[in-house]
């Protein structure tokens, strides 16, 4: 099995840091992380899409490195893998009768947690979730929501891949449902830089922040030190 990594080169074009700095006064929507009501969400994190793409083995480091932070600091953890439902009939017809089948197995069989990506770092408080839809926020696809509002949550970090499939489904609806939103530039996986900027600018530009993981740790260990 190929173990190599490899690490997107991710941007923000200067325009759009421009254009939100003018229209609100400063460049990120929010400039303050309280983490016993954050969740860090990780999308489809499992061998299908980790042993085919270096980029998706590459943000492991980081999402490990996110979830110990948030965690620490009594936030929350969530993992969302594919489930095998059946897909709608517009859906095969969509990919053809092979690739669906392909897609449908991609979650994996078993226990939930032994088809989580085996280098992710999960514990025994994080939440573990399927979803049967790109969007782990869409109605009915998954019971994330109704399980981050139990726990107060209000701001969400987007992590996983693929990024502009179903992170940015996830994340875009996780903005219409009134979260604070957050894709996780170098924790969201692509198959290309292209496809990953992209995704980062349109979210960045319409329904969200952008934000690095050193930049989220930083913010959730200035929470903790102000909560001393």
């Amino acid at each position: 099995m190929d173990t190599t990594t490899a690490q997107h080169i991710w941007r923000v074009d200067p325009e759009q840091y421009a254009r939100h700095e003018e229209r609100r006064g400063k460049r990120h929507a929010f400039e303050q992380i309280h983490p016993s009501h954050t969740a860090l969400v990780v999308v489809d994190m499992v061998p299908f899409f980790c042993e085919s793409s270096p980029y998706a083995r590459g943000i492991v480091g980081n999402l490990n490195r996110l979830a110990d932070g948030l965690r620490a600091a009594g936030g929350t953890t969530v993992w969302v893998l594919p489930s095998s439902n059946e897909l709608a009939p517009s859906r095969i017809e969509f990919f053809g009768p092979d690739v669906a089948e392909r897609y449908r197995r991609s979650g994996g069989e078993g226990e939930l947690r032994s088809r989580l990506w085996s280098e992710l770092a999960m514990q025994s408080g994080d939440l573990l979730l399927e979803k049967t839809a790109p969007s782990a926020f869409f109605p009915g696809s998954c019971a994330l929501h109704e399980e981050l509002t139990q726990l107060e949550i209000d701001t969400v970090l987007i992590s996983g891949t693929v990024a502009n499939v179903c992170c940015e489904s996830t994340a875009r609806d996780a903005s219409t449902l009134g979260y604070r939103t957050v894709m996780v530039a170098d924790a969201n996986a692509a198959l290309t830089d292209a496809d990953l900027n992209a995704t980062l600018h349109t979210f960045y530009r319409s329904f969200g922040d952008v934000r690095s993981t050193d930049e989220l740790l930083a913010l959730i260990g200035r929470a903790e030190t102000m909560t001393r």
